[in-house]
Formats: structure tokens, sequence, C-alpha cells
């Protein structure tokens, strides 16, 4: 724990005690949570099937530390219409002992609307749609994000692999760990096997009843995709 301790987040811990018959308090992964907490390292990637809490999660600490459930800055708030879980409500976020305030959070299901807000505000990079997604996400990640890597901080990201091609995943991952490296703490959710991939992470796997730490080359989707690769008629692809 102590060489943690300047994280912007060293672990997220339950509050209160919520009512395990409601979503998303009903979901494994969450009960334990507020059981039993979650450490976080300097990269920390949740990964498992849809449905079992990813999202959810990753959205409470980014709403917890201050962010925009519909992404951006602790300074950017293109929120129009609340969507989210009270799950933040519940959870408290044990922080480092220097830590930044500066955070991000980048999540595919709104990358459209952060990128037409951050066209249409001043000091916008660049035309970002008249990118492609691919093209548009790794800038933002590589020029804005990597600019602002000297106050350390706090860079949330929910299934960044959406639209993005093998080659630029590994770009991606290769951009995630260079930020890692310079002080940027990141906690992504991912169902990606390039992303997970980035040396060092600490991975947690989710399924229905909870979660727990994984090596990459034992976690579920690692073996999926690699028996789809050895034989796509396995899964009725013939």
């Amino acid at each position: 724990m102590t060489r943690f301790s300047s994280l912007p987040i060293r672990e997220v811990i339950g509050d209160t005690i919520a009512d395990g018959s409601v979503w998303p308090f009903s979901m494994g992964p969450v009960s334990q949570l507020l059981r039993d907490g979650l450490e976080l390292s300097e990269l920390t990637v949740l990964v498992g099937e849809n449905g079992v809490g990813k999202s959810t999660i990753i959205e409470a600490i980014a709403i917890a530390y201050g962010l925009s459930p519909e992404g951006g800055s602790t300074h950017v708030r293109p929120s129009l219409r609340p969507t989210e879980s009270p799950l933040h409500e519940r959870i408290r976020l044990v922080r480092g002992l220097a830590h930044s305030r500066w955070g991000y959070f980048l999540r595919a299901e709104t990358m459209h609307g952060l990128l037409t807000f951050l066209e249409q505000n001043p000091g916008a990079d660049g035309p970002y749609h008249e990118r492609s997604h691919g093209q548009a996400f790794t800038e933002l990640l590589s020029t804005k994000l990597v600019h602002l890597s000297r106050r350390g901080g706090l860079l949330v990201l929910d299934e960044p692999e959406a639209g993005l091609s093998f080659l630029t995943q590994v770009k991606v991952a290769n951009l995630l760990a260079e930020l890692r490296d310079v002080g940027i703490q990141v906690l992504m959710a991912t169902h990606s096997p390039i992303l997970t991939a980035i040396p060092g992470a600490r991975i947690v796997e989710l399924d229905e009843d909870g979660f727990r730490t994984r090596e990459w080359k034992n976690l579920m989707s690692v073996a999926l995709y690699r028996r789809f690769l050895a034989d796509p008629g396995y899964f009725g692809l013939d």
C-alpha cells in the first residue's frame, strides 16, 4: 500500500450498505465492491462479459472523483441527460497523500458528444469530426492528454477499443503505458485482450459472482480469442 500513497486513488471502498435486491447493487461485483473495496494500482484494468458491472463501476468511480458521466475533464460538463446509476453515492475514494485533482474520462458511448463539445468551445485542438472515430480518439489521447500529463492525475476509460483497429489498439496500449510511466493513474474497462496486455497492469476480472485479480494469460477473453483464431468453426462460423 505504501508505494501507491501518491496515487490520485489508492482504494475504492463502500461507504454505506445498499439494498442487494435493487440494481446495480444486485450485481455480484458491485456487491463485492461495497463489501470488500477495490485497491487500484498505477494502471488497473477491469475485464469481463457484458452486463457484469464493469462500466457501472468505472462510471461511479469517475463521478466520485469529480468527472462528468458524459466524459471529459474535471472542468468539462457536456452532460445533457443524467443516466448514471446511484453507485457513486455509496462509495468513497481513498486518495493518496500527494495527489493531483486533475482527471479525464473517456467512454466509447459518449465520445461523439464529447468531441462535439470540444470543437464548439474555445481551446479546441482541432476539427475532430473530420477524422474517423479511431483517429479522433488517438489524437485526443496522444496530444491533449499527453500535453496535460505533466499535471499527474487520473485517466478513466470505458471500453476505448470501440472503433479501433488492431494496430490502433496496439498504439493506444503503448500510449497508456507511457501516460502511466509519467505519473498518470489509469483505470480502464475493456473487452480487448490487446489493451489488457499492457505490461504491469493490474487485471481484475468480473463475473456474475464478483471479481478477482487475474494474470493476462488466464483470462477467459484471452482463451476465447485463441480458440476462435485457431478454429472459427467451433463457434458456428462454418
